[in-house]
């Protein structure tokens, strides 16, 4: 009987165990509120600034979480670099000459690091708050960031190759691509437009002004050909949406005139009635929808496959492996 017993507080103490971790393993809004309530005023007041000096910034850093969430989740890995053992995601296709604001982030876990008196904020949750507060800074809604991520101590290109969506996907591709990471039809069209910031290289949009068959404004890609000629000037760049640092719906109202800017974007609207073109319809019309369902999405990609508990680190130095 005494044996019976033991087994049972040994039994209830593991459940318990396993309860706390699963608790502890959830994201929550107030993670940092003890530890180190300064924290997030902290990335906020960089951001702000760092956008108030180039206003691209805001579309770069929230590119950054985006293209961090969809390769083997939201774990800041997009921030390693290369080492002998692993090279990163930094160098792979959709990121290349690309993705950018890495400085501003380091500045951002320096400053933290301070606040806080220690390690104690992930670079994960650092891309997820600078990504809602470059929202903001541009016009757009804020939203209850969830947080308690950790890092992971690794990075793939390959899978960055693999798991990221490019500009030249078609439809079928995109959606695909969002299914497998969690997200459905109305995700891909909101989180799309986040397309409503920001700027693409030459290089990423010349086969579509180019490509006669494209659905695209005659003079809209006439006026584009200047800038982005059939060879060079690859890196010349154009605005994403008539409006590239004002969160709105600019970005719907191009693709219903067929101005898209880059292929896969224009693919959310043909103009065949389909459940893409009234997701758009709707979202040009009402913008406080578009907002509730933008942000309602944010959180939902921030939530996928995090590392948490006892998984991953936090990285003392985003960058590199503690």
């Amino acid at each position: 009987m005494a044996n019976y017993l033991k087994f049972l507080v040994y039994l209830v103490g593991l459940i318990s165990m396993f309860m706390m971790i699963a608790v502890s393993s959830e994201l929550t809004p107030d993670f940092y509120n003890e530890v180190c309530p300064h924290a997030l005023p902290t990335i906020n007041i960089i951001v702000n600034a760092a956008i108030a000096l180039e206003p691209r910034m805001g579309a770069s850093l929230l590119r950054l979480h985006f293209h961090d969430c969809f390769v083997d989740g939201c774990d800041a890995s997009i921030l390693l670099d290369d080492t002998q053992t692993f090279t990163g995601e930094k160098t792979a296709g959709p990121n290349k000459n690309s993705v950018r604001g890495f400085e501003v982030i380091d500045t951002i876990k320096a400053a933290v690091n301070e606040v806080c008196l220690g390690n104690v904020v992930s670079c994960a949750d650092i891309l997820a708050v600078a990504a809602r507060d470059s929202v903001v800074a541009l016009g757009g809604p804020s939203y209850e960031v969830l947080l308690g991520r950790k890092d992971s101590r690794t990075a793939s290109m390959d899978a960055a190759n693999a798991n990221l969506p490019t500009p030249f996907f078609d439809f079928p591709a995109l959606l695909s691509n969002f299914e497998l990471h969690g997200l459905n039809l109305q995700d891909l069209v909101v989180l799309s437009a986040a397309h409503t910031l920001g700027f693409a290289r030459c290089l990423i949009y010349r086969a579509r002004i180019y490509n006669e068959t494209a659905t695209i404004d005659g003079e809209f890609a006439s006026s584009l050909k200047a800038q982005c000629p059939l060879s060079g000037k690859d890196d010349n760049l154009a605005s994403l949406d008539m409006s590239p640092v004002s969160f709105d719906t600019a970005y719907f109202d191009d693709l219903m005139s067929k101005k898209g800017l880059l292929h896969s974007d224009q693919q959310l609207f043909k103009g065949d009635g389909g459940a893409c073109d009234v997701l758009v319809s709707y979202y040009s019309e009402n913008p406080g929808a578009f907002w509730s369902d933008f942000s309602s999405s944010m959180i939902k990609m921030g939530n996928i496959s995090p590392l948490t508990g006892t998984d991953g680190e936090i990285r003392e130095n985003c960058r590199v492996v503690n």
